[in-house]
């Protein structure tokens, strides 16, 4: 199965550069995922048929490069995005092969993800996502954990913002940026009030209503020397969108934007972004 399956317009707006950020952050992603998390995932999965994973807002399709090889026996991936060049990227880059040498096969889906139901997912082993639920509002959350409880399968999302940030060596104006950054992630955008770093506890307490069993772990990007690039567009990224929530940081950053960009280009930036991996388990 490799044709693509278009399901509705997705609401969800990102960059143009986006896929130039999803390279970029994709070793850091690895890094913080929690494995054990992975761990229970894989007990779960038996049989000699192949099983289906959905991959919810796939971009380039990083999460599938690192958890296919991670997981046992045969394998069909879905891949949800909204932008047909991130697909067809994500698509060509998948591996071929999982853990034993057990075949991989890969389909499409463009649309709108936060529209699934229990019949898009139904006989799926898994449902995962990567840095997804904070581009999400409360009713999104809500139908999605439904259509995942309502197919009686697991739920890993993964490297979900926590709104926590430690920025080393640290400056008076740090905390003002980031109160100014997650003010932003929770901002209203087309008539959607996104939850931001609210989401993966919003998610979380609707699982349990669910009745599924919820498991988190941090999962934290601990950014030094070797992440410089990183560093340096996520600082960029942060600072951008503290400024567009309140323009009145535009003035008050200018020098202190222009050393930290100094600190972070030479290597010399530490940057702590917080992050939570959440598994839900039908009981």
């Amino acid at each position: 199965m490799t044709e693509q399956q278009a399901v509705q317009d997705a609401p969800i707006e990102l960059p143009p550069d986006f896929a130039q950020w999803l390279a970029l952050r994709e070793p850091a992603d690895v890094a913080a995922r929690a494995t054990d998390l992975v761990d229970t995932v894989r007990a779960t999965l038996t049989g000699d048929t192949p099983y289906v994973v959905h991959d919810l807002g796939a971009g380039t399709g990083s999460l599938g490069r690192w958890l296919a090889p991670l997981l046992p026996g045969p394998q069909h991936w879905v891949l949800y995005d909204q932008d047909p060049d991130l697909l067809a990227r994500a698509r060509a880059g998948m591996p071929t092969v999982a853990a034993g040498g057990a075949p991989v096969t890969v389909q499409t889906r463009r649309g709108d993800l936060t529209r699934l139901t229990a019949t898009d997912l139904a006989g799926a082993a898994l449902v995962t996502a990567s840095a997804l639920l904070d581009m999400l509002t409360a009713a999104e959350i809500e139908r999605l954990v439904a259509a995942c409880a309502g197919a009686g399968c697991p739920a890993l999302f993964l490297i979900s913002v926590t709104g926590t940030v430690r920025l080393t060596p640290a400056d008076p104006l740090d905390v003002e940026i980031a109160d100014a950054f997650n003010a932003h992630q929770r901002r209203t955008v087309g008539g959607r009030h996104l939850l931001g770093p609210d989401a993966v506890d919003a998610c979380a307490a609707a699982f349990t209503r669910h009745g599924m069993t919820v498991r988190t772990r941090p999962s934290p990007w601990r950014l030094g020397p070797e992440q410089a690039a990183l560093t340096a567009q996520w600082f960029t990224g942060w600072l951008d969108a503290a400024c567009e929530q309140r323009p009145e940081l535009v003035d008050l950053t200018h020098e202190y934007a222009k050393r930290r960009r100094n600190e972070a280009n030479a290597g010399r930036l530490g940057v702590l972004v917080d992050h939570t991996d959440l598994l839900a388990v039908p009981r």
